[in-house]
């Protein structure tokens, strides 16, 4: 293990913040308290934000620069900081500085990912070493999808999206749609129409073709260009909505399938092309760096 503390390198990295896509989700049921029991698998792409620390001296939590029409304290990365110091009892101060390069109400899991890249890594360099179940029980706290950016790899979940089991799947190519509006989850999770009783299904059954989202219908109900985008997605590969949206995505089995259908609709969606990745760009930065075995 490298003494993190101790090597500068370290701090001055800049590390991934990936993006996520959920492949499937059905939703099962649902608990006394609201929340939805989920069917879900998650797959990371190499789209990535990026982090980097800087340590102070004064014991405090801050930004570099604050993200438009968010408030510091209600920022998730600044919240994750100060939610690893009172779990640890740790004195030590930050300054995260996140340059953003995933889109915002997306459904690609960014601000979740930056959340839990501050608390994997912030892990490491203040040297407090908790455990990864522990993390992920504290990620939880601040989102259903930051547990599966503490886990690292890729996932079938369920419960509300904390019960992970790892999977190892094709890691092909994918273009990834933003329409030009940004989904309300809750509006979405609110909807009277939704789905809320599907069946149940094993991992077996979403490798032989089971992968429905069971909020596609009620995302392209509500706003139209979600369903735009599906349409001409679909004209080059099967064309499927991760999470409640707003992005679509398509894989393809060659990167030049792909680029074809990415230069094909960059003149009329922001678009984006990148590889599945069944480890997280973070994991293996950290495992390359020798931070992690």
């Amino acid at each position: 293990m490298v003494p993190v503390l101790n090597n500068p390198s370290a701090w001055q990295q800049l590390w991934p913040a990936p993006a996520k896509l959920n492949l499937m989700l059905r939703i099962v049921g649902r608990r006394p308290d609201g929340y939805h029991l989920l069917q879900t698998v998650f797959q990371f792409i190499e789209l990535c934000d990026w982090i980097s620390f800087h340590p102070v001296e004064d014991g405090l939590v801050s930004l570099q620069a604050k993200l438009p029409g968010v408030a510091e304290d209600d920022d998730l990365t600044v919240r994750a900081a100060k939610l690893l110091k009172v779990e640890t009892g740790c004195r030590q101060g930050v300054c995260i500085d996140v340059v953003k390069n995933l889109p915002m109400g997306g459904g690609l899991g960014g601000g979740s990912s930056d959340a839990a890249t501050v608390l994997v890594v912030l892990n490491q360099l203040w040297g407090v070493n908790l455990p990864v179940e522990q993390l992920m029980r504290l990620g939880l706290s601040l989102g259903a999808d930051v547990p599966i950016f503490i886990y690292g790899h890729s996932a079938w979940a369920e419960g509300v999206g904390e019960e992970i089991q790892k999977i190892t799947l094709p890691e092909q190519w994918v273009v990834v749609i933003k329409p030009d509006c940004h989904v309300n989850t809750r509006e979405i999770f609110s909807a009277e129409e939704l789905t809320r009783n599907s069946k149940s299904i094993k991992i077996a059954d979403f490798i032989a073709g089971q992968h429905q989202n069971d909020c596609l219908d009620v995302v392209c109900q509500y706003y139209p260009s979600v369903k735009r985008a599906l349409i001409d997605l679909s004209e080059f590969s099967e064309a499927r909505l991760t999470g409640t949206g707003a992005c679509v995505f398509a894989r393809f089995d060659s990167e030049i399938n792909a680029l074809v259908a990415y230069q094909s609709l960059k003149p009329k969606w922001q678009v984006y092309l990148s590889k599945c990745v069944n480890e997280s760009p973070l994991f293996s930065m950290l495992k390359a760096g020798g931070f992690l075995s």
